[in-house]
């Protein structure tokens, strides 16, 4: 399969997003990039430019529904859309001293990390619809297959993620649209240096975005690496809760939010 040629990346002022558009960057190659960081953003727009991309960038908030929605059927008309990267999200969990996530976390964790994925997708759906063809892909992570203790808001936000990601695989496929979930494991981004513990293989972000972008072209349902992190969280999802329960309860890990 060929690769888009008009793309919409979402979160692309830094990390995976970021990553993502320097890769997707080249002559013919037309980029919507959009993050909440204008400074970030623009030196990404610029690069994607010196790459030989057309690029369109706007520091957006992906929880501003009208907003965003105005702008992404806007590029829609004038740029219609191969491929929609879902891409924005914050992580969060419980940090030093603090043993409890409040309500306001939550549900801001749900609203960026799901909320902003859904109005990313919703205004371009009906024009994909209409085109019979299009792609877009969810960015979860490989937390969504087993809750974990120390951050249960995200792990939420992501599950959310590929669940609607699957169902939305099923409704779109006759309309000719692919749907995939990416489920990365850790990824050396400024989101994972806010993450005090463990990172079992972790990658940099732009071996992140080349596998995303390689896998992308067979469109398939799902996207998750790296395969033995993978696997292990398979079998934590497999295993009896309570024996998982304890040994989750032996990892020391703290998290600060950051956006």
């Amino acid at each position: 399969m060929q690769d888009p040629r008009a793309i919409l990346i979402t979160g692309a002022s830094g990390g995976i997003g970021g990553a993502l558009a320097r890769a997707y960057a080249g002559p013919s190659v037309r980029l919507a990039l959009t993050g909440r960081n204008a400074g970030r953003l623009e030196a990404c727009a610029a690069a994607c430019r010196a790459l030989g991309a057309e690029v369109r960038s706007e520091p957006l908030d992906v929880v501003d529904t009208q907003a965003f929605a105005s702008w992404v059927e806007a590029v829609d008309r004038e740029w219609p859309l191969d491929l929609v990267i879902a891409n924005a999200g914050i992580t969060g969990g419980l940090a030093a001293g603090n043993r409890s996530e409040t309500l306001a976390d939550v549900h801001r964790m749900m609203s960026i990390n799901f909320g902003g994925v859904c109005n990313t997708l919703h205004p371009v759906i009906p024009a994909m619809q209409q085109r019979r063809r299009g792609q877009l892909a969810l960015m979860s992570s490989l937390a969504a297959l087993r809750g974990l203790p120390y951050s249960p808001a995200y792990c939420a936000s992501k599950a959310a993620l590929k669940a609607y990601g699957e169902a939305l695989r099923a409704w779109l496929y006759p309309d000719g649209i692919e749907v995939t979930v990416v489920l990365p494991g850790f990824v050396d981004t400024p989101l994972a240096g806010h993450v005090a513990g463990p990172k079992p293989l972790q990658m940099t972000a732009e071996r992140a975005a080349r596998i995303i972008r390689r896998r992308l072209r067979s469109g398939p349902a799902r996207i998750a690496f790296p395969i033995l992190l993978h696997a292990g969280m398979r079998v934590l999802a497999g295993l009896p809760a309570n024996i998982v329960d304890r040994v989750l309860g032996t990892v020391k890990v703290e998290i600060q939010y950051y956006e």
